[in-house]
C-alpha cells in the first residue's frame, strides 16, 4: 500500500503541473487585466470584455507614428493613451508584466510548491492568510452537505430496494429524479424567494453564516444562529446531491440481496433484518462509504461555486469569483491550485477508504 501512495503522490506533481499550465495559458489570452483595471479606474470607465487590445490599428498605427514613442506604448491598451508612459511602465513591473511568460510561470510554480502565493494585487493581503480566511466557510457547507445527504439517502434508499416496485419506491423516485433534474442554484433562488424576504416569507437570513452580534452570544445562541444562517444554502445543495446517492444505496442492495450469500442465510432461517444488516449491509456500503470523500469535495466544489454567491457567503469559492471579476491574479491562480490539490487528495482518499471498508481489495498490485 505505500508503494501505491507514493506513486499516486508522485502523479499528482504532473497533473498539478498541467491544471496551472492551463489556467496560466487561458489567462495570457483572457482579455482584461490588472493593468487595465487600473487605468480604467483612473480614466473613470469600467473593465469590459474587450479592455485588452491585441494589436493596431490603421488608425492607431497612424497615431503611432505621428506622436512616438508614447502612443505606440500605450495602444496595446485601451484608455491609457494620454498617460506618462513611465507609470504604463511602472505597472507593468509592478505587476510582474515586464517578464517574459516562461520566467513568471517558473516563478509562480515554484512558488506554489513552497505554499507562498504571493500578495493580493488590489487587498494588499497575503493570499494564504485570504484563503486560510475563507475555507472554513466553503468547508463547512460542502461537510454538513454531505452528511445530511447520506443521513437521508441511505435510509430511503435501503427502503427502496426492501420495497422494490411498490408505489413507495415509484414515487419517491420520481422525486428524487425532479431533484436531480433541477440545478442547485434553481432550488437556492426558489428557497430565497419563499423563506428569506422574497415575495412570501422572511424566516431566514438572507447574508452571511453568522448575525452581527454572534460574539455576544452565549455558546447555545450561537449554535441556533449558526443552523439557523446556514439552513438555506445546505437545503439547497442536499435537495440536488441527495439523489445520486439514494439510487446507488438501492441498487447496491438490490444487486447484494439476489446474490447466493444471502439465499443460503434465508434458508438457515435468518429474519430479514438479520440478513440485511448482518450480511447485506457491509457488503452493499462498500461503495457508498468509499464514496464519501468524492461526494465531499463534490460538495465543496458546488457549494463554493454557486451557493456562496447567491446567499453571499464569504467563503473561497465567492472570493474566486471577485478575484476573476477585478482581475487578481495571485487570488485566481492560488485558488485554482488549491482546489486542484483537494481533488486529487480527495481522490487518493477515496481509494484508501476502500481498503478500510474492505480489507480484501489490493490496490499494491494494480497498474495506477
Amino acid at each position: 500500500m505505500a508503494a501505491y501512495i507514493i506513486r499516486r503522490i508522485l502523479l499528482m506533481v504532473p497533473t498539478i503541473l498541467g491544471i496551472m499550465a492551463l489556467s496560466f495559458l487561458l489567462v495570457q489570452f483572457a482579455p482584461g487585466g490588472p493593468v487595465e483595471r487600473i487605468i480604467a479606474q483612473l480614466s473613470g470607465t469600467e473593465i469590459s470584455a474587450t479592455a485588452r487590445i491585441g494589436g493596431s490599428s490603421g488608425g492607431d498605427m497612424a497615431q503611432a507614428t505621428a506622436s512616438g514613442f508614447d502612443a505606440a506604448l500605450n495602444s496595446k491598451y485601451r484608455g491609457a493613451r494620454g498617460l506618462d508612459p513611465e507609470f504604463i511602465k511602472q505597472l507593468e513591473v509592478q505587476f510582474g508584466f515586464d517578464k517574459p511568460w516562461y520566467e513568471r510561470f517558473g516563478k509562480m510554480i515554484w512558488d506554489y510548491a513552497r505554499f507562498d502565493f504571493g500578495t493580493s494585487y488590489f487587498r494588499d493581503v497575503s493570499v494564504l492568510d485570504l484563503i486560510i480566511e475563507k475555507l472554513p466557510v466553503s468547508i463547512s457547507l460542502g461537510l454538513w452537505a454531505t452528511l445530511i445527504s447520506y443521513l437521508i439517502s441511505i435510509p430511503l434508499g435501503i427502503r427502496k430496494a426492501m420495497t422494490d416496485g411498490s408505489k413507495f419506491d415509484l414515487w419517491s423516485s420520481a422525486v428524487i429524479i425532479v431533484g436531480y433534474a433541477i440545478p442547485g442554484f434553481l432550488f437556492a433562488v426558489l428557497l430565497i424567494v419563499l423563506f428569506a424576504g422574497g415575495s412570501y416569507y422572511n424566516i431566514f437570513p438572507l447574508r452571511g453564516l453568522t448575525s452581527d452580534d454572534w460574539s455576544d452570544m452565549n455558546w447555545a445562541m450561537k449554535a441556533v444562529d449558526y443552523l439557523w444562517h446556514i439552513a438555506l444554502p445546505v437545503t439547497a445543495l442536499v435537495i440536488s446531491s441527495f439523489a445520486t446517492t439514494s439510487l446507488l444505496t438501492k441498487n447496491s442492495f438490490l444487486d447484494e440481496i439476489k446474490k447466493q450469500y444471502v439465499t443460503t442465510a434465508r434458508a438457515k432461517g435468518l429474519d430479514e433484518k438479520q440478513v440485511l444488516y448482518g450480511h447485506v449491509f457491509r457488503n452493499a456500503m462498500l461503495i457508498i462509504i468509499a464514496g464519501f470523500p468524492g461526494a465531499f469535495i463534490g460538495a465543496f466544489f458546488t457549494g463554493s461555486l454557486l451557493i456562496e454567491q447567491i446567499f453571499s457567503l464569504d467563503g473561497l469559492g465567492l472570493l474566486s469569483y471577485e478575484s476573476i471579476v477585478n482581475r487578481d491574479y495571485p487570488v485566481v491562480f492560488a485558488t485554482v491550485y488549491v482546489f486542484g490539490l483537494m481533488g486529487l487528495l480527495i481522490a487518493l482518499l477515496s481509494d484508501l477508504t476502500y481498503t478500510w471498508v474492505d480489507p480484501r481489495i489490493d490496490f499494491e498490485s494494480r497498474e495506477v
